[in-house]
């Protein structure tokens, strides 16, 4: 699930009606004591981290004097959770508290509903007070009833001439988390002031992954539940994914401080969760440190396995690549092959491969795999749903041990065949590239090639590619095309190209 920052929930919060303290987001000590500055009277700063605890972990601070929150915001900018380094800090207010209320909005999967959570004791420890918390459904389409939630605070300590603005700010909590289309809305806490006010304290939101390409407003760069800024690599990634949605792409990177330790920082290409996580434990047994966990799974396509093995592929210094997911992943294991092939050859793969294709067409996948990446400089081995992940971690680690050491995968550039661009080429666009035969080398075998596997979109006639389907048809016949590439190569006649070049590994193409 995509995550906001407290600030970004606050400001949400804010437009339907809840009161926030006053404040701004810092980036420098110099933002921190101008915020200050404007506020004008005592101030908290909070890192802006997804992490919990974050007072008891030193990410909470109280200044008097701009200058002091300039101080500890140089020092709260230089702190690290974990994977996540502190790059923002909240500036707010202090605020008088006179009631401190839990509440919480989530999705609860037994009834497949929103349902809100309230406690009237809000704050730290709410965890050991699981006993005192009212829980209320919501109804998506009338949402909270008021009725109930003024029940709950009946029952309460707090003065009843707060209780209506209580359940207002409450109702509004609700029509935010349905605004936003929010997976969880929590509000720890929620308080009331002296002079008769609610505000929320503080805010924690989860995004629907699937709604947040109708929320542009959130500013959510990539849909992922991380637990670090994310990476270049992993917005690209993201970029892919929600560009093709034949199957899915998850990539992400993993921490790996130490790795000079062990046998290298490797690649890893999963397919289906399970067989995906027991691929990765085989491979840190065998004192790998992965660079990366991928999934490739949903039946995805070749395009789409490509552009992933070309995102691992760009992580440096991996002394090799290891694809491993579910034995019996429902999916035509040769789209992978077909894709995972065509980045290899591109790559000219100078790092070990170990590949386990098992499920559909497994056989067939290892057969392209072997025959397509045999004259690569690097040994390129494709197994079935019989052999084990232990197994082939096994295998995987004899490469690398046989392997050079000093070759890594930043020794590795892109590599396009040179009719790629030229005027006495025959091309078309397609959708993320472009389309490339090299006629002056196309003769009968490579004719026949063509129209075995791309006969319903392409034809040779006297020497010359024609379409055989109208141009925006073929524009997302990718995976097909790829596959026509492959065989190309494997019948040693390699006069198609599809051009997939990725802008943020390739430059403006080539």
């Amino acid at each position: 699930m995509a995550r906001l920052h407290e600030y970004q929930g606050k400001s949400q919060l804010a437009l339907r009606g809840v009161a926030v303290p006053r404040g701004s987001v810092a980036r420098t000590p110099e933002d921190a004591a101008a915020i200050a500055e404007t506020i004008g009277g005592p101030v908290v700063l909070k890192v802006q981290a997804w992490i919990t605890g974050r007072k008891a972990h030193g990410g909470v601070t109280f200044a008097d004097t701009p200058q002091v929150a300039a101080s500890d915001a140089s020092r709260l900018l230089e702190m690290s959770f974990g994977n996540f380094p502190v790059e923002e800090v909240l500036v707010e207010e202090q605020i008088e508290i006179i009631d401190e209320l839990f509440v919480s909005l989530s999705i609860d999967d037994a009834t497949a509903a929103p349902i809100v959570l309230i406690d009237c004791q809000g704050g730290s420890g709410i965890e050991d007070r699981a006993q005192t918390v009212a829980r209320l459904p919501v109804d998506c389409v009338t949402g909270i009833d008021e009725d109930a939630v003024g029940d709950v605070l009946a029952r309460s300590t707090i003065d009843p001439s707060r209780h209506r603005a209580i359940v207002e700010a409450i109702v509004a909590i609700v029509t935010t988390a349905k605004a936003i289309e929010a997976r969880s809305l929590e509000v720890n806490p929620l308080v009331t002031t002296p002079g008769g006010g609610v505000v929320a304290a503080d805010c924690r939101v989860t995004i629907d992954d699937y709604a947040v390409f109708r929320h542009p407003e959130l500013g959510i760069e990539i849909a992922r539940e991380l637990d670090h800024p994310a990476t270049e690599l992993e917005k690209l990634a993201y970029e892919i994914e929600s560009q093709d949605h034949r199957g899915t792409f998850y990539f992400a990177q993993l921490p790996t401080q130490g790795h000079a330790s062990s046998n290298g920082l490797i690649g890893f290409h999963g397919a289906g969760g399970g067989g995906s996580m027991m691929s990765m434990d085989a491979a840190t047994h065998e004192g790998f440190t992965l660079a990366n966990f991928t999934d490739t799974s949903g039946n995805p396509s070749a395009a789409k396995v490509y552009r992933a093995a070309r995102v691992i592929l760009a992580q440096d210094g991996l002394v090799g690549y290891f694809g491993s997911g579910s034995g019996v992943a429902s999916q035509e294991q040769f789209h992978s092959a077909y894709g995972l092939s065509k980045a290899f050859l591109e790559m000219t793969m100078a790092i070990p491969v170990v590949i386990r294709l098992g499920g559909n067409s497994e056989d067939r996948a290892v057969e392209i795999l072997h025959d397509a990446c045999r004259d690569l400089p690097a040994p390129i081995e494709g197994f079935k749903k019989d052999d084990t992940p232990a197994a082939c971690a096994t295998r995987f680690a004899e490469l690398v041990a046989a392997h050079d050491s000093a070759i890594t995968s930043q020794s590795m550039m892109r590599r396009v065949p040179g009719f790629v661009g030229s005027d006495q080429a025959w091309s078309v666009p397609i959708d993320g590239g472009r389309l490339w035969i090299d006629t002056a080398s196309l003769d009968d075998a490579a004719a026949k090639t063509i129209e075995t596997f791309a006969g319903e979109l392409l034809t040779i006639a006297q020497g010359r590619p024609e379409l055989r389907v109208p141009p925006e048809v073929l524009a997302n016949k990718d995976s097909e095309l790829i596959a026509t590439e492959i065989e190309l190569c494997r019948a040693g006649t390699p006069v198609l190209f599809v051009d997939l070049a990725i802008d943020a590994l390739d430059g403006e193409g080539e």
